[in-house]
């Protein structure tokens, strides 16, 4: 990484500085390698650590980059491409289903749940709670909501708890014909217990991809999936599913 002068630039300097960062992420360093710290970095480009700070915040913002506690700004995955084309549908936990189950738990859904599941508002239904990784990192979560007149065999056996119960409810649920799939996306902010498991602070963007799952002419499953928009774009066409791509020179920026 060579020392550049900034100062005839016409453009902000900072946004010049990024482009430049930008290129030298390309050829010099890898996926989750340590940056020099602000002041070397400052340094040996010749500016203020406030425009090296302005360059660095608009990489992160863009997923180029990510500042991880205890260990400092790391050069960020490639991002995780959300599509939301058409496709063959497919339950959640199929085959070739990149998600992991993590638990499930039975209670009675919020308001909102219930009304887009058309279910009473004091009927339980089964939430299973999974988590979907990139390159070591988790960049997604997602909250399946399933009730129980979609898994009617379900038993207390089949049933013990944490990654078993949520599995089981999972293949209840394959039973059922699937008969299509409707998914919406749209940009919100981090709650915090979506924060602390995306290892963000509260309030941080996110994307929000909701699928609703119909079979017997009803909402058989909802699923309310939150991933990390410096990690993630959007996709569009006849890919299914969620893909991950590895070509850098395909990223967004």
């Amino acid at each position: 990484m060579g020392t550049t002068q900034l100062d005839s630039v016409q453009e902000p300097k900072y946004w010049h500085l990024k482009t430049v960062l930008s290129e030298a992420l390309d050829s010099e360093f890898s996926v989750g390698e340590i940056l020099p710290n602000e002041r070397d970095l400052a340094a040996r480009f010749g500016v203020a650590r406030a425009t090296l700070r302005q360059a660095l915040e608009q990489l992160e913002l863009e997923g180029r980059l990510q500042r991880r506690r205890g260990v400092g700004t790391t050069v960020a995955p490639p991002r995780v491409g959300v599509a939301v084309g058409g496709g063959q549908h497919a339950w959640p936990g199929a085959a070739g289903d990149a998600w992991q189950a993590v638990d499930c738990v039975q209670e009675t859904p919020s308001a909102a749940v219930a009304t887009a599941l058309e279910t009473g508002a004091d009927e339980p239904v089964h939430t299973v709670r999974r988590s979907r990784m990139s390159g070591g990192q988790r960049v997604a979560t997602e909250l399946l909501h399933i009730p129980a007149a979609s898994v009617p065999g379900l038993t207390a056996i089949d049933t013990p708890s944490g990654t078993a119960r949520a599995r089981a409810v999972l293949r209840e649920l394959h039973r059922m014909d699937l008969e299509g799939q409707e998914r919406s996306v749209e940009l919100g902010s981090a709650r915090a217990d979506d924060a602390r498991e995306l290892d963000r602070l509260p309030g941080s963007p996110v994307l929000v991809v909701t699928t609703r799952f119909i079979a017997q002419g009803r909402t058989a499953a909802l699923s309310v999936a939150t991933y990390r928009a410096d990690t993630c774009r959007l996709t569009f066409g006849e890919t299914p599913g969620v893909e991950i791509h590895h070509d850098p020179a395909r990223r967004a920026s």
